[in-house]
């Protein structure tokens, strides 16, 4: 018998012995240590962790909406001004990289953010539900929750639905019969010039700026920076951030509307 064999059969021995041990003086049987999850797992598992993820693909959502507002905005410059624009997404990194690709891979990138951010948000919704089954029998403190936080649920129902309208409509062009592909200035103003269309957007970005300006304010606290001395600056922050994109998105239907634009 080898060394190795000799050490095994030890072994073994050594478990039977101590499970007979166990069994005799009624002692828990000792079980073998699992293995645990990984760290990007375990952290992703617990409530700070969603909280975490909430906050930093919130920072990267809003990114987004704000340079994409900047670049909307040119519609007030010129149709010349928004159609470059649009052309130069589909050609940036060329030609170090074929057209479009890097486009394709910051939609990626805000697929996943978007993914993320709802799945933290659902998840967390649920582990709280959980930690309280019954409800508070006095009913909610809305003075401490409010309008915004207490409605941060359907607002985000109105985006996520707002925004698969919005591809249909000015990326797609399912929605729009008038559509021509790279011409971004003639698409909105198709769109806008229908009053019904021209309200949802109106409704769609009341309900993201509303959204924004509590997810602005709560990310900081998610990410531990909630101490009162600057707790004045988050709120300035998340009003002004949340006033900035609501008056610049639903200034661009309203224009149309007007004939400001057209």
């Amino acid at each position: 018998m080898t060394i190795q064999e000799v050490s095994t059969a030890s072994q073994k021995a050594g478990a039977d012995d101590a499970d007979r041990l166990a069994k005799d003086t009624g002692a828990p049987v000792p079980q073998k240590k699992q293995r645990g999850a990984p760290w990007p797992v375990h952290f992703w598992r617990s409530a700070i962790g969603k909280k975490w993820v909430m906050a930093v693909t919130g920072i990267m959502l809003l990114g987004f909406v704000l340079v994409h507002m900047i670049g909307n905005l040119k519609v007030f410059l010129s149709a010349k001004e928004v159609d470059q624009y649009g052309e130069w997404l589909r050609t940036i990194l060329e030609p170090a990289l074929p057209r479009t690709v890097f486009l394709w891979i910051l939609r990626v990138g805000l697929i996943g953010a978007f993914f993320l951010h709802i799945t933290s948000a659902y998840q967390l919704t649920r582990m709280n539900h959980a930690a309280r089954p019954v409800k508070y029998k006095g009913g909610r403190n809305y003075v401490a929750a409010d309008f915004a936080s207490r409605t941060m649920r359907w607002t985000g129902i109105i985006i996520g639905l707002f925004l698969i309208y919005h591809l249909a409509d000015l990326t797609w062009g399912t929605l729009n019969p008038h559509f021509v592909r790279g011409a971004p200035y003639e698409n909105m103003v198709q769109s806008f010039n229908k009053w019904y269309i021209a309200a949802i957007y109106i409704v769609a970005n009341i309900a993201l700026g509303i959204h924004i300006f509590h997810g602005a304010w709560a990310m900081f606290q998610s990410l531990g920076l909630n101490n009162p001395s600057y707790n004045r600056a988050r709120r300035y922050f998340a009003t002004g951030f949340a006033a900035l994109i609501t008056i610049g998105n639903v200034s661009i239907p309203i224009a149309v509307l007007t004939g400001a634009v057209s």
